[in-house]
């Protein structure tokens, strides 16, 4: 190839150190290693866009609550387990102004980022009936969320989604819960990675097969109201995030606190656990756990207990203060982040405009949205081999593979590439168009 930007022979070396001769069997760190080594062996800066690192600056709100607190003192103090009653407080005004649901604050639970929350829910809900110890994955979604399956030694089934959208996606979701071993649902919305949302006619196809099966739903809302197309940034005003909080009482919510509040580096998530399933007692649980067995206290009192004691006491200062700047209206959610929408039209043009297709590109007959995410695929190439072929351009991603895809192509993030660099973004897809004709 005649207009590679990097040495051939430098990533060969790198991805070969790392062992990976395959990119579609590569995890998202063994990619940042190689990317990683090869910036610091030609000096050439990548257009980096493997992880979902979230790249804005906090709102002062957060940070000078956090300060506060810790001048206060609080550091000297053991968090509560269920979380500092202000956080709890506003948490629950948060989900009513932006979800437009009802859940009392004792269902409002601090943890450390929405991945411990999962985690947590795993390992609770696939105790709470005998014989169903399984969790449905609607893919493609965060491939981490499965090794936290395979840690806890519980089974998984998995489906793309890409050709059950609609009224489709009820009988393959039959297909599974008619089995009855599984014990919850999980699914990301706006998702990672393809960035597709579902529509309100999927949700409540999601939550009515959830009543019919009586399995939980973990609704994975890691990037909260940011579906750009709609303004969902009004307290109490619709529209609302959308959610299957609306068509079912079976359900946890997790929201993070690093992406639309862009509080990434102190580790906050949100568990929202629905009045009806916090205070639901199974017999197993109690059994398996001990305690009242009820599925709030069984997450509260007994896994987040011995995972980590609670959540960061300084971090719940700051996330209570900034959810309720959020819920008095005196902050926009989405205005530090709409960059990112911003950033993904720009990217999005430029790599059509050099022969990528976009792979997850409907909402059924809208248009996905642009956001933290995007996916993309070039004629005759695998994405393990396309992957691999844009490091010598400079670019790099992840094959969908590794989301659970059964599509061929990659997720593009685009949080460390700011406007500033799409001109240099134009010139290396130019350059690899050029050799690829």
């Amino acid at each position: 190839m005649q207009n590679n930007i990097i040495d051939r022979k430098i990533v060969d070396e790198k991805l070969e150190a790392c062992g990976i001769q395959d990119m579609e069997d590569a995890t998202i760190r063994d990619i940042v290693k190689v990317v990683n080594m090869v910036e610091a062996e030609s000096g050439t800066r990548f257009i980096r866009m493997e992880m979902g690192v979230p790249g804005l600056p906090p709102t002062e709100i957060g940070i000078n609550a956090e300060i506060e607190a810790l001048r206060g003192g609080c550091a000297q103090f053991y968090p509560m387990l269920e979380g500092h009653k202000e956080f709890k407080t506003e948490g629950s005004r948060f989900v009513k102004n932006f979800v437009d649901i009802d859940i009392k604050p004792e269902g409002i639970i601090p943890t450390v980022g929405s991945m411990q929350a999962c985690f947590a829910a795993f390992m609770a809900v696939t105790e709470c009936k005998k014989g169903k110890n399984t969790v449905l994955f609607i893919d493609p979604g965060f491939p981490v969320q499965k090794t936290q399956m395979q840690v806890i030694g519980k089974p998984y089934k998995s489906f793309d989604v890409y050709n059950y959208r609609g009224e489709a996606l009820r009988a393959k979701l039959e297909e599974y819960l008619s089995q009855g071993d599984i014990a919850a649902i999980l699914y990301s919305n706006p998702n990672n990675p393809a960035w597709i949302c579902f529509t309100d006619q999927e949700l409540q196809i999601i939550g009515e097969m959830a009543n019919k099966y009586d399995v939980i739903v973990l609704e994975d809302l890691a990037y909260f109201a940011m579906d750009f197309r709609r303004d969902l940034s009004k307290p109490g005003v619709p529209p609302f995030q959308p959610s299957v909080a609306k068509y079912t009482k079976n359900y946890i919510l997790m929201i993070s606190g690093s992406k639309v509040f862009s509080y990434a580096g102190q580790r906050l998530g949100i568990m929202c656990i629905s009045d009806a399933l916090y205070n639901r007692k199974y017999e197993n649980l109690h059994e398996r756990f001990g305690g009242l067995g009820t599925l709030g206290y069984t997450i509260v009192n007994r896994i987040i207990y011995t995972l980590s004691s609670g959540t960061t006491h300084s971090c719940q200062y700051a996330m209570a203060a900034i959810l309720k700047a959020a819920n008095e209206g005196r902050i926009n959610i989405l205005e530090g982040v709409r960059e990112y929408a911003d950033r993904a039209h720009a990217m999005k043009e430029l790599f059509v405009k050099y022969g990528f297709k976009i792979v997850y590109d409907k909402d059924l007959d809208e248009p996905v949205g642009d956001g933290f995410y995007f996916t993309i695929i070039y004629p005759g190439f695998s994405g393990g081999d396309l992957a691999k072929e844009i490091l010598y351009y400079g670019i790099s991603a992840i094959p969908l593979r590794d989301t659970g895809s059964m599509q061929q192509g990659l997720r593009a993030c685009v949080s460390q590439t700011g406007l500033d660099r799409i001109p240099e973004l134009e010139e290396r897809l130019k350059a690899f168009a050029s050799d690829h004709r």
